[in-house]
């Protein structure tokens, strides 16, 4: 990467950090002088995430009030601040609708958008004493365009979009911005797609290929950044063009 960063003295947590986008973005970040918190439900994969990358890892899981209070907590404990929140975590449980269950449809919104909320609100405390804070939410262009079996993750990513715009209307008088990006890259979700309809895929975006994981970090880097500070509300799409 040829541009740089300062996040020198800054605390950044990012979510779904064990692996794919949030383990690139924290490598990044500790890359940019941050203290780095990666939380994730796998606690031995965030661990060794963690330690590859020069982070500190915390298990957890983003759809409960309890461990996200907890994670917050200890950042404080362990830096005294919070300045930057990534909220990336997700996962997936595709099917069409008609076969969804509510075990299906639940736990998609609560990680999402639910992840989302909570991370956020538990955050806002400490950025309005400091008058100051970045949050970077992770939504898609299937929350804006829909895709077939992917109700329950498309309607958890607009979602997403829906919240980012509104956190960045009520959190704005604080110094707090509020964005998202919308990434379109080669992660383990993308991974498990059959190579023939992947390539088919590949061939319906402009620049004819999926982004890799590492190319979403200078657009979250500069979302986050001081430098981005009369940015808001923004969503970003960082997809090879396949949403024009």
């Amino acid at each position: 990467m040829n541009l740089s960063f300062d996040f020198t003295g800054q605390s950044v947590i990012v979510t779904g950090g064990a692996r794919g986008i949030g383990l690139e973005l924290g490598r990044f970040f500790a890359d940019s002088g941050a203290d780095v918190f990666l939380i994730d439900y796998d606690g031995e994969e965030v661990t060794k995430a963690a330690a590859e990358v020069g982070a500190r890892a915390i298990p957890g899981d983003v759809s409960s009030t309890e461990d996200i209070d907890r994670a917050v907590e200890q950042v404080i404990a362990e830096t005294g601040r919070i300045d930057v929140v990534v909220n990336n975590a997700g996962i997936l449980r595709d099917k069409v609708l008609w076969k969804l269950t509510d075990d299906d449809w639940e736990s998609v919104l609560a990680i999402h958008a639910g992840g989302t909320f909570r991370l956020t609100r538990a955050c806002v405390p400490h950025f309005r004493a400091r008058g100051y804070g970045r949050v970077v939410n992770v939504t898609s262009y299937t929350g804006l365009h829909g895709n077939t079996g992917q109700a329950n993750y498309a309607t958890a990513k607009a979602g997403i979009i829906g919240f980012t715009k509104t956190a960045a209307k009520e959190l704005a008088r604080f110094g707090v911005t509020v964005n998202a990006i919308s990434p379109n890259a080669e992660t383990r979700m993308v991974a498990s797609i059959p190579e023939d309809k992947k390539a088919e895929l590949a061939a319906g975006i402009p620049l004819g290929r999926f982004g890799d994981a590492s190319e979403m970090c200078a657009a979250v880097g500069f979302l986050a950044s001081r430098e981005a500070g009369y940015v808001t509300g923004v969503v970003l799409p960082v997809d090879g063009g396949i949403s024009i």
